[in-house]
C-alpha cells in the first residue's frame, strides 16, 4: 500500500506492544497500542486517538509513521474497543486527550516532542488536546476535523438526521458487526434507515433503530438552541485561539466539514500560526482512499519539518494552501484561502433563466413542498458513501423543485470562494426550509453539482411581504468551461440530509403532523433574486 500511495521507502523496522493500559483521571483505562521503531535515534512520538478501533486506517497510518522512525501510540477512545469508561461522542476527549499525554510522560521511551495526526473524528480529538496545548507538542495533522459540532449538525438551523443518524448507527453495532458483515451493514445503512427517516416522531424511531443505545443522538436531535449548556463540551473554539503549533489541515470539497476546515485554516493564519491549507476533490469517505496517498506524503514532511527535528522549524511555505480546481482537473498554489476575488453577478429571470441582466418583469416562480414526499438528498458534502458530485437529472425534472439556468459560457469561468444565493421570497408557512445547490452543465446536458446550502426561515418572519432569503453555500474552487451552462436549483429541502421540514414548529424529532408550504421565487424590476459569484480576476464571462 505504501508503494501504491507513493511514500517514501521504509526506513527502519519496528515492533508494536498491543493492549496497554493508559489511566485517566476518573479510573478509566484507556487500552493503548505503542509501535516502537528499532532505531537508536527516534524522531519523536506521534498520538492518535479514536473511537473506531485500532486496525485499519488508524493502523496503517501508525505503521507508516513508525516506518519512517516515530514512535506512534494509537488510542482506542474511552468506552469503545477494550478502553473502560462510557461513550458519549466528543464529550471526554479534552481531559482524556491531556491524561494520554500524562501517561506518554512517564514511557521511558517518551523523548519530549510529540505530534498528533488523524482524521475526522481523530482530528477532533486533536482539537480537544489544543484547548489546553502541552509543552511538548510540536505540530498537528488534522484532516476533516470539526472543532463545533452544534454547527455540524445545526449550523444550517436544520439538523442533519441523515450523516448523524447513520454514524450513530454505525457506532452502536461497529464492535458487534466486523468483517464482512461489518461492511455489509455500511453498505445497506442507507436502505435500511430509509424507514426510519419517514417516521414520525423521528427522535423515537431513531432510539428504535440504534436500540436505545445513542442517547445522545436523541438529545442533539431534540436540542437545536446552541446555547443550551449540553454543547458546551461539544464546541472547541477556545482551540483556534490556543493552539501554539505548525498545524496541517487537510480538507474535501464535498466533504461536509469543509467550511469549518476554511475557518479553522483563516483563524490560525489571521494569529500567525505556521498552517497549511490542503483541498482536495473528495468526500469524507475518500480522503481515506483516493487521498490517503497525497495525505500521508504530506504529513511525513510536515513531521520532518516541525517534529523531527532539533532545530527550529522549517520557514513557512510561500504558498501555504493548495486546492483541486474542480471542473478543470489541476491542483493550483495559492498564498491564502480565500484569493483576492471579484464579483459576478446573475439574475433570477422569468421562464428558468439566469442572466447578466436584472429582470425587467414578469410572474413570479412558484413549487410546493410537501415533507410527505420531501425532496430527496442526492450527493453532496455527506458523511455517507452516497457523497459527491452527481447527474442531478433526476432532481431537476421533480415538480418541488426550480431550477435556472445561464447560457453557455464564452470564456472560462473560475468560482473561487463563498457563492451567495439571495432571493425575493414569500411562503405560505411559516416554518419552511429553503435548499439552493449550483450545478455545472455540460454541452450534452448532465447537470453536475459543486456547491450547495440551506436555511431554516425565520418563522416569525411575515407571510405577506416579500423577504430577501440570503444562503451561504459551500465554499468551492471550480471551474465552469466554456460551452457550459451554470444552474441554480432551488428546492424547500434535502431529505434526509436535513430533517425534514414538518411545517408544524414543533420541537425537531418530536412531531407527529405534516403540512405542506409553496414557496415563491419573485425575479421583477421591484423583487430582485440573485447568484453572487466570487470568481478570480479575468475570470468574468
Amino acid at each position: 500500500m505504501a508503494r501504491l500511495m507513493r511514500l517514501p521507502g521504509t526506513r527502519c523496522d519496528y515492533r508494536v506492544e498491543r493492549n496497554l493500559p493508559a489511566p485517566a483521571r476518573d479510573g478509566a483505562l484507556l487500552v493503548t497500542d505503542h509501535y516502537a521503531p528499532v532505531t537508536d535515534e527516534p524522531k519523536g512520538t506521534v498520538l492518535l486517538r479514536t473511537p473506531y478501533g485500532r486496525g485499519f486506517p488508524g493502523d496503517l497510518e501508525a505503521r507508516v509513521y513508525a516506518g519512517h522512525g516515530y514512535h506512534v501510540v494509537l488510542q482506542s477512545c474511552r468506552g469503545t474497543f477494550g478502553s473502560t469508561g462510557d461513550f458519549y461522542p466528543m464529550a471526554n476527549e479534552a481531559d482524556d486527550a491531556q491524561d494520554a499525554v500524562a501517561w506518554l510522560r512517564t514511557q521511558p521511551w517518551f523523548d519530549g516532542r510529540l505530534a498528533t495526526s488523524g482524521g475526522s473524528y481523530v482530528g477532533w480529538t486533536q482539537w480537544a488536546l489544543l484547548m489546553d496545548p502541552p509543552p511538548e507538542l510540536r505540530a498537528c495533522l488534522i484532516a476533516v476535523g470539526p472543532h463545533d459540532m452544534h454547527d455540524a449538525v445545526y449550523g444550517a438551523g436544520a439538523f442533519q438526521a441523515g450523516d448523524f443518524l447513520s454514524w450513530a448507527a454505525m457506532l452502536v453495532n461497529q464492535e458487534r458487526f466486523t468483517g464482512l458483515r461489518g461492511v455489509a451493514r455500511v453498505l445497506t445503512i442507507k436502505r435500511r434507515l430509509a424507514p426510519v427517516f419517514g417516521a414520525l416522531p423521528l427522535a423515537d424511531a431513531a432510539d428504535e433503530a440504534t436500540e436505545h443505545r445513542a442517547r445522545w443522538f436523541r438529545e442533539w436531535l431534540t436540542t437545536p438552541n446552541p446555547d443550551d449548556p449540553m454543547w458546551d463540551r461539544l464546541r472547541l473554539h477556545d482551540a483556534l485561539e490556543r493552539a501554539n503549533v505548525p498545524v496541517r489541515l487537510t480538507a474535501g470539497w464535498q466533504d461536509l466539514f469543509v467550511d469549518q476546515n476554511l475557518h479553522q485554516y483563516q483563524s490560525l493564519r489571521a494569529r500567525g500560526i505556521d498552517v497549511s491549507l490542503t483541498v482536495g476533490p473528495w468526500t469524507h469517505n475518500e480522503l481515506g482512499q483516493k487521498g490517503m496517498g497525497r495525505l500521508l506524503r504530506g504529513n511525513l514532511a510536515w513531521l520532518e519539518a516541525n517534529l523531527a527535528g532539533e532545530g527550529p522549524a522549517q520557514p513557512r511555505c510561500a504558498s501555504p494552501v493548495e486546492v483541486y480546481v474542480t471542473g478543470q482537473g489541476a491542483w493550483r498554489q495559492l498564498a491564502e484561502w480565500p484569493p483576492a476575488t471579484s464579483e459576478t453577478v446573475r439574475h433570477l429571470q422569468p421562464g428558468g433563466r439566469l442572466l447578466a441582466d436584472k429582470p425587467g418583469g414578469g410572474a413570479p416562480s412558484t413549487y410546493l413542498y410537501d415533507p410527505a414526499d420531501p425532496t430527496p438528498t442526492l450527493g453532496g458534502p455527506l458523511l455517507t458513501l452516497d457523497a459527491g458530485v452527481k447527474d442531478n437529472a433526476a432532481l431537476e425534472s421533480r415538480p418541488d423543485v426550480l431550477t435556472f439556468t445561464t447560457d453557455p459560457l464564452t470564456d472560462p469561468l473560475e468560482i473561487m470562494g463563498t457563492p451567495v444565493v439571495e432571493l425575493a421570497h414569500t411562503r405560505s408557512n411559516p416554518h419552511a426550509d429553503v435548499f439552493v445547490r449550483l450545478c455545472d452543465v455540460d454541452p450534452k446536458g448532465v447537470s453536475r453539482n459543486f456547491a450547495e446550502g440551506l436555511v431554516r426561515l425565520d418563522p416569525t418572519s411575515p407571510l405577506d411581504r416579500v423577504q430577501t432569503v440570503r444562503i451561504r453555500l459551500d465554499a468551492c474552487a471550480h471551474q465552469v468551461k466554456a460551452g457550459h451552462r451554470i444552474r441554480l436549483l432551488i428546492a424547500g429541502g434535502s431529505h434526509p440530509r436535513y430533517a425534514r421540514n414538518e411545517g408544524t414548529g414543533e420541537l425537531p424529532g418530536t412531531g407527529t403532523e405534516l403540512r405542506p408550504c409553496t414557496h415563491t421565487i419573485h425575479h421583477d424590476s421591484g423583487a430582485v433574486s440573485r447568484v453572487i459569484l466570487p470568481t478570480l480576476s479575468g475570470g468574468h464571462e
